[in-house]
């Protein structure tokens, strides 16, 4: 482990961000309920307004339950989509497609994609009936699915609000962020590392559960309870109907820089592939850079480009001690933050993206040293009295 040295400096940075207030020294256990009820049995009253209440908190709390996916017959998916028209589409790549539509009185997101193996009617219900134990805070619900020919209809609830590669890295306006704050980003570094630890280890689903696209862009950045950002992650499920986990990628297929050795060797996905896409993540909220780009090089003379590795520059930094660190930090930050926890930040990450997969650490620990260091960061903001009860907003700027 590296020891650390606490920074004597802080700027309260000009637009900070509003955050969860934490009453407690302990995040709640991933795999514990989304939601509890007591009855007090002296306080029954059975008068015509206690029943009205019950009767509308029992509602309330139906409403609350997660539903089960549903088997979509391609017609509505067709339907709701105008026919897959291409203007209406949200997004579109070499492995699928996205639109975003109202089914069955949904307002969601459908995804096209690929299956590796062939995938029956009675194959995707028995999946998405397995699938549909699973609830978290940090996971974007997946409402249901459709078949056609090797074609899978992923339909996921639509959530407002930007993906974390846009909220890092604005092409409009290079200088702002709305993650402005240290904590808005130890924030989403919390509700992503619970979410996939969920994942990992209790959505009730098969130990070796993967969700194999974790990367910024599959992040949702939204505005939750009381205008708090929060993280939910896209496209849960998605590897196991589309026989991702099942069949060994032929050809590579995954996204540059997120991809760990040894799925690219063996394009085998495990969870400690997802693991290492978690640790680049988190080297992109600490530094606001994208995983890996070429800048010109302009010592060669020769107009050529330069490959630069987010992981290989976090190793330069932390080798190079407390300044290293800070300079390597999003410079939108403008110092304000603990020094100490943006170190153990950094070597939490580059230790998710060992080399060797066996090295690399579950993501139940992960998840509660992240949350250990996001109490200490809230801490120091009181102490250096940063503002924290500060609403944003998502306009264009």
């Amino acid at each position: 482990m590296f020891r650390t040295k606490k920074s004597a400096q802080a700027i309260e940075p000009k637009s900070p961000i509003k955050h969860r207030k934490s009453s407690s020294s302990s995040f709640p256990d991933p795999c514990s309920a989304i939601f509890s009820t007591s009855i007090d049995n002296s306080s029954y009253n059975f008068s015509k307004s206690s029943t009205s209440s019950s009767v509308a908190s029992l509602k309330s709390l139906k409403s609350s339950l997660p539903q089960n996916p549903q088997i979509y017959d391609l017609s509505e998916i067709r339907s709701a989509t105008s026919n897959f028209l291409p203007h209406r589409r949200l997004s579109s790549s070499s492995t699928s497609s996205s639109w975003r539509c109202s089914i069955r009185s949904e307002d969601a997101v459908v995804f096209q994609r690929k299956s590796r193996l062939p995938l029956s009617l009675p194959d995707l219900h028995h999946r998405l009936s397995l699938i549909s134990k699973s609830h978290h805070s940090s996971l974007i619900k997946l409402l249901g699915a459709s078949l056609s020919g090797s074609s899978v209809y992923l339909v996921y609830e639509f959530v407002a609000g930007a993906n974390l590669a846009d909220c890092l890295r604005n092409p409009k306006n290079p200088s702002y962020t709305v993650l402005s704050s240290w904590l808005s980003r130890m924030q989403i570094a919390t509700d992503l590392a619970h979410g996939l630890d969920y994942i990992h280890h209790c959505s009730g689903l098969d130990s070796t559960f993967v969700h194999n696209h974790i990367k910024s862009s599959s992040i949702i950045v939204s505005e939750q309870d009381h205008l708090v950002l929060g993280a939910k992650i896209c496209h849960f499920g998605t590897a196991e109907l589309c026989g991702e986990t099942q069949a060994r990628s032929t050809r590579m297929e995954g996204t540059r820089g997120y991809m760990a050795p040894e799925f690219q060797l063996t394009g085998i996905v495990t969870q400690k592939c997802d693991v290492y896409a978690f640790g680049v993540v988190l080297l992109e909220l600490i530094s606001g850079e994208e995983p890996l780009k070429y800048i010109m090089d302009g010592n060669g003379g020769g107009g050529g480009y330069r490959r630069v590795s987010l992981i290989e520059s976090a190793r330069e930094a932390l080798s190079g001690g407390c300044g290293g660190v800070r300079r390597w930090v999003d410079g939108r930050l403008k110092d304000s933050f603990p020094m100490d926890v943006a170190e153990q930040m950094v070597l939490v990450a580059l230790e998710c993206m060992e080399e060797d997969p066996d090295r690399r650490p579950d993501m139940g620990p992960v998840a509660g040293l992240v949350s250990k260091l996001f109490l200490e960061s809230h801490g120091w903001a009181e102490k250096m009295s940063v503002p924290i009860d500060i609403s944003v907003s998502f306009a264009p700027r």
